[in-house]
């Protein structure tokens, strides 16, 4: 089984609230140019953030970071 790695969670989690990545960015305090790059997996984002997002997506942060194998 692959495990899919924090951005493929977190945008995912945000389709599923029908939002783009500037209203979920807006909503979590961080900047669209930053979710953009957590999405594309090109940053490994703080627990902080990764705390405001989930909070933005109404989840429990563990939901977004994914699980080792």
């Amino acid at each position: 089984m692959e495990v899919m790695k924090i951005g493929t969670q977190v945008r995912r989690a945000r389709e599923r609230e029908l939002l783009t990545q500037e209203e979920l960015a807006f909503r979590a305090g961080i900047g669209a140019a930053t979710l953009n790059r957590i999405e594309k997996d090109r940053v490994e984002p703080h627990f902080r953030t990764i705390r405001k997002i989930a909070r933005a997506l109404g989840v429990d942060p563990k939901e977004l970071i994914p699980e080792e194998e």
